[in-house]
């Protein structure tokens, strides 16, 4: 099967101990191992699948820390570049009796956003690859010009482009520069991730269906709309499919739509999905793919942090079973 690499982020999210408190409040912490895009990778990982992580990390205990981490979950960790120039970036994070979160970043900057162009190796890519990025490394930085790098490369050598925004705005100048940022890239993209929070505030279109329908724009072939528990809907240009969702107790949302959009880049990753077949191969597995992609993400609230709490792929399949 084809690699999935992702660019971006790793970091360490601290969790509370105690739910339903402001971060103000919040007294006590719980490190996590975090960052979407390693969330990602590390699910692909845990599926089975195989999986490189592109950053840079500050040469510091967090930064060892990570990178065991990943080893432990099977992702590769040979493109990770060690850094003095800055530190590894921290995450807190404060829960609400329902489980969704607010974030204060330490970043500024982080040794991630220290990743240069000239760093990236257009010999890492290939047909039936897949390149993952989200929109938090995309601020003004080295890294953005890495990320441009990658994805030119990437795609020149047949690989898939995915793009899952994961709209952080506390990392931002202002929400419009976030916006910018993040309509500058869906159009390099073949695949595009995006939330019912999200796809508003993106679009400026109240109506989901236009709101969607805006983004195929440049590149993109295929859209996953997430909405939560309320399961997610793929489309392409001329059909949309639709899934159900999963009922779970839920202790921790942070890496759930992650470890959704992992699940559904594996899938595409065992099929050697290629710019030329991904629409073909989304028609013909929708169901199959939506499944698998909503019980990871369900699974994944069950416990608390990202990587920590991705479901094994024995635990989604027994899930499957079950909801029969």
């Amino acid at each position: 099967m084809g690699k999935l690499y992702s660019i971006g982020e790793v970091l360490i999210d601290f969790i509370p101990l105690q739910k339903g408190r402001a971060l103000k409040d919040v007294t006590t912490f719980e490190r996590a191992p975090g960052g979407a895009p390693a969330n990602v990778a590390a699910a692909v990982a845990k599926f089975g699948g195989v999986s490189s992580m592109i950053t840079k990390l500050g040469k510091d205990a967090f930064g060892d820390f990570l990178v065991e981490t990943l080893e432990k979950s099977g992702v590769e960790t040979d493109k990770i570049i060690r850094t003095d120039e800055a530190n590894t970036a921290l995450a807190f994070v404060s829960l609400r009796e329902d489980g969704e979160r607010d974030f204060s970043f330490y970043r500024k900057p982080s040794a991630d956003l220290l990743l240069t162009a000239d760093e990236i190796n257009e010999d890492w890519f290939g047909v039936g690859d897949i390149l993952h990025f989200g929109s938090v490394d995309l601020v003004e930085s080295p890294m953005k010009h890495a990320h441009i790098k990658a994805i030119e490369q990437a795609k020149l050598k047949g690989s898939l482009i995915s793009f899952d925004p994961n709209v952080r705005l506390p990392l931002w100048e202002s929400p419009e520069d976030c916006r910018q940022t993040i309509l500058e890239f869906v159009p390099k993209a073949h695949i595009l991730k995006i939330s019912d929070e999200e796809l508003p505030f993106i679009t400026n279109v109240k109506d989901p269906e236009e709101a969607i329908q805006s983004l195929f724009i440049g590149e993109v072939k295929a859209i996953i709309y997430t909405k939560g528990s309320h399961g997610a809907d793929l489309y392409i240009k001329t059909n949309k499919y639709e899934s159900r969702g999963y009922s779970v107790d839920v202790q921790d949302t942070t890496g759930a739509g992650d470890a959704f959009i992992g699940g559904f880049l594996y899938k595409l990753l065992s099929r050697r999905t290629t710019q030329e077949t991904l629409e073909e191969i989304c028609q013909a597995n929708h169901q199959e793919f939506l499944a698998f992609s909503n019980a990871s993400g369900a699974l994944t609230t069950t416990g608390k942090g990202a990587i920590s709490s991705i479901p094994a792929i024995e635990q989604i399949i027994q899930l499957l079973e079950q909801a029969k």
